[in-house]
């Protein structure tokens, strides 16, 4: 290969994985602002818990919809547009959001003593049902580039690092809403919107103008060509389209909807989830409210739980399956998840030791990050390479069922007296059964290439038979 050329494509190989860091990192400042800032929204609007929860569960069910819409267009479309779009279009919403009050005098949406009017509530609420679906068009477009642009034999690697902008954007932007509230007080939630809407655009702008969707748009080869090692693809006859259709139609069937282990995956994830969100999304308002912590630096520990436990947990995660369990992520994320829960009942626990209770929450999202990341990895493995996308949609449409949990439940049961203790009794409870899942999983294979090869010869043999029948 041409030194120009492999100067040329590693030039815009690295250049399209930071944009799309940095792109999908601020889709999180237009996402997840709405959760740090909640303490605020309720002691200077006083919007209730369980309402709190409630627009938590439909962002986040209309979320896990999108991607799966917008997953199926990004293949068809062009994906740094239908990036650019979203973010930008996200952040208009959530410009949108901090002038709700300026309407009051078309439309009731403050009382006379400035708290929020049932009006506010469905304004509010309307704009982060539509805010989840746009936050969709984030995600696939990411998975599609990096598939276009990284070679195969470096994907794993190079998306785990790209997997990393979920924690420095919720972590960068805990830090930032923390130092305006703890600045400017409650009464400036409405920054919590318009700065981060504000970074988002430039972000926008630097997705359209930044990316390229495929490396022949820029004169370069695919990157599988670039493979020196490449593995050679199956027989000739898998070149047939009526093969590759019967093939399709058979691993989706076999290797992902009619998959057990798929199944449990999914349903595992789930749970895992729930810790997620419990900590990402209820996070701050529990410190604040349960064990007494000021918004400033409750949002600097939230933050910390994504960048300390987020990146390093997912990391560490990943390299233990690969060094001790022989790549069988189900065992990881099975030890993951139950150290989690061990380390938010310690956490719930603890009432006047500021330290330790801390220390647990960053532990806990430590190791519910493994799971978080490896699950999905889990998933491609075992559907392999064929049904991978459809394994894991029903993933990700399964686990982003959770906020309907962790967002109207949770917001439900905090507003009962002493009601933070129902959450952690809940939440503990639901990371048991997810442990449970992932250990019925242990002495399963890895991967399902195995399998796969059976079901190949199956399809081969059904592929042979249908040619041999006369025409007509």
């Amino acid at each position: 290969m041409d030194k120009a050329i492999v100067k040329k494509y590693n030039y815009w190989q690295w250049r399209t994985l930071i944009i799309l860091m940095i792109g999908y990192a601020l889709f999180y400042f237009v996402r997840k602002n709405f959760s740090i800032a909640m303490p605020a929204l309720e002691a200077e609007l006083g919007l209730s818990k369980t309402q709190l929860g409630i627009f938590l569960t439909l962002n986040g069910v209309i979320y896990g919809v999108s991607r799966f819409i917008n997953g199926m267009l990004a293949d068809r479309f062009s994906r740094k547009r239908m990036m650019a779009l979203g973010l930008l279009l996200s952040a208009v919403v959530n410009i949108a959001i901090g002038f709700i009050p300026a309407v009051n005098s078309f439309f009731n949406v403050l009382d006379a003593s400035g708290k929020a009017t049932i009006g506010f509530v469905y304004i509010l609420g309307s704009l982060w049902l539509i805010n989840g679906y746009l936050q969709g068009m984030g995600y696939p477009p990411c998975s599609s580039l990096m598939a276009h642009w990284i070679r195969p034999s470096e994907l794993a690697t190079k998306q785990s690092i790209w997997n990393a902008s979920h924690s420095i954007g919720a972590g960068l932007l805990a830090l930032m809403i923390g130092g305006i509230l703890g600045a400017f007080g409650n009464s400036a939630w409405q920054w919590c919107f318009w700065a981060p809407a504000v970074l988002a655009i430039f972000g926008a702008a630097m997705i359209f103008f930044g990316l390229k969707d495929t490396p022949a748009s820029v004169g370069l080869p695919n990157p599988e060509d670039m493979d020196q090692h490449k593995k050679e693809e199956a027989p000739a006859q898998q070149e047939d389209p009526e093969f590759t259709r019967l093939a399709y139609k058979k691993f989706v069937s076999k290797m992902a909807f009619g998959n057990p282990i798929i199944w449990i995956i999914a349903i595992a994830d789930f749970f895992v989830y729930v810790i997620r969100f419990t900590i990402l999304d209820w996070g701050s308002t529990i410190l604040v409210q349960d064990k007494g912590l000021d918004i400033t630096l409750a949002a600097s520990i939230v933050g910390a739980c994504e960048i300390v436990g987020g990146i390093i947990g997912m990391l560490v995660a990943g390299w233990a399956t690969d060094k001790f369990f022989k790549s069988k992520a189900q065992c990881t994320s099975a030890i993951c998840t139950i150290l989690a829960v061990v380390c938010l009942f310690v956490f719930w626990q603890v009432k006047d030791t500021p330290w330790l209770f801390i220390t647990m929450l960053i532990l806990s999202a430590f190791f519910i990050y493994g799971p978080q990341a490896l699950l999905g990895i889990a998933a491609s493995n075992q559907a392999t390479k064929r049904a991978a996308a459809t394994a894991n949609g029903i993933v990700g449409i399964v686990c982003y069922l959770s906020p309907i949990v962790s967002g109207a439940v949770f917001g439900a049961l905090a507003d009962m007296p002493d009601g933070w203790n129902y959450v952690y009794i809940a939440a503990i409870a639901m990371g048991v059964v997810g442990a449970i899942l992932l250990a019925a999983l242990w002495n399963k294979p890895a991967d399902g290439y195995a399998k796969a090869e059976k079901l190949l010869e199956e399809v081969q043999m059904e592929y042979e038979a249908r040619k041999a029948l006369p025409e007509g």
